[in-house]
């Protein structure tokens, strides 16, 4: 068990005190089912991301486990960006009979017919990280407007900080990469960045990447290039690591050696090294552990047909739905400074993990050692 995997099992010593710290109803409310043989469907969205089978999948197996006397079981389906192939895999596990449903979803309109189906049959649905729309239950997410603040106000700081080559201003022009259409959290996402970027740099030209591919960002990033030319870019905000990459080599590929800023979000290792290298300027923390642990809780307590009560801090509308009980995970912005306190002394990686040959020397001069 990892670090990280080992601090949530410490963090749910017992099932009943994870369900008495949510105060969430007791073995006396009609209709309380007390059977550990719980079944949870979970279904993630891809597999580009590093985050959702390395931490989202074990944490949430583990914490049902924990939760359920090791008696519940979890029924695994990555979608592999295909929203279509999704539908299908929730609609397997309704004829299954599941008893519950963790949902990430890939097109957050594709699956709510899906999602009605299952409030048909009696499972309840909790919108796992993407705010999916249909008769949902429950939603836990990080606070993913504020992960936008972060990122844009991060930008504008290594931008009048003069980072990479670029002058000690915001007067350049900058090029947005967002996530995918699909996702509503990209929409979030992009509120959060444009709150603090307009007004404050020039946007020389906006991408909705699709399917969060880095290849895309890389294609999209080769034509913004042709376009304002490789000396003609400030900085670069992008929506997570995963885009960041492909920016970046793209950047490489057109000869451009002092590279602008560029942002990121999800702390993937290879993230985290490009940020030690000099590559990347920041990447947004999130805590995968809080947000997969409270899926994991709201699950469990709905296929007891237990309140969700205290489990949820507030609640938030969707499109479809009113008053959706709701838990948001607060981010951290990770630069060079703070790699130590934030990823190493939580567990995610290890300095030897992070310090491979090709950078020990910029790792020495952070005190990575």
């Amino acid at each position: 068990m990892n670090a990280l995997l080992r601090r949530a099992a410490v963090a749910a010593a017992a099932p009943a005190m994870a369900m008495s710290l949510f105060g969430c109803g007791t073995t006396e409310e009609p209709g309380v089912r007390l059977s550990d043989d719980i079944v949870v469907g979970l279904l993630l969205p891809e597999n580009e991301a590093a985050r959702y089978e390395q931490f989202d999948k074990p944490v949430i197996e583990e914490r049902i486990a924990l939760l359920t006397n090791s008696k519940g079981k979890v029924r695994y389906a990555n979608a592999k960006n295909d929203a279509d192939l999704q539908t299908q895999q929730l609609e397997s596990m309704i004829k299954d009979k599941v008893d519950v449903l963790i949902v990430d979803a890939v097109d957050s309109k594709a699956i709510a017919g899906a999602i009605g189906k299952a409030d048909d049959a009696g499972i309840p649905v909790v919108a796992f990280d993407r705010l999916a729309e249909g008769p949902i239950d429950g939603y836990v997410s990080f606070d993913n407007e504020q992960v936008g603040h972060i990122q844009g106000k991060s930008l504008l700081k290594a931008l009048k900080a003069g980072a990479g080559s670029r002058p000690g201003s915001t007067s350049g022009k900058i090029v947005m990469m967002n996530g995918a259409l699909t996702d509503p959290n990209a929409a979030m996402f992009k509120k959060g960045a444009h709150s603090e970027l307009d007004g404050m740099v020039e946007i020389g030209l906006e991408y909705d990447t699709k399917d969060w591919k880095p290849e895309n960002a890389e294609a999209n990033m080769g034509a913004a290039l042709s376009t304002l030319g490789k000396d003609g870019i400030a900085g670069v905000y992008s929506a997570n690591d995963g885009m960041a990459g492909g920016i970046i080599a793209a950047l490489k590929a057109a000869g451009v050696t002092d590279l602008p800023p560029v942002t990121g979000q999800d702390a993937e290792l290879a993230a985290v090294q490009r940020i030690v290298a000099g590559d990347q300027y920041m990447t947004v923390y999130k805590q995968y552990a809080p947000e997969a642990e409270a899926a994991a809780e709201m699950a469990i307590l709905l296929a007891r047909n237990m309140s969700l009560g205290a489990a949820a801090h507030t609640d938030i509308d969707t499109p479809t739905e009113k008053s959706v009980p709701t838990v948001r995970i607060p981010v951290i912005a990770l630069t060079k400074e703070n790699i130590e306190e934030t990823v190493v002394a939580d567990g995610l990686y290890t300095v030897k993990q992070i310090c491979v040959r090709e950078i020990k020397d910029e790792c020495e001069e952070l005190g990575l050692e």
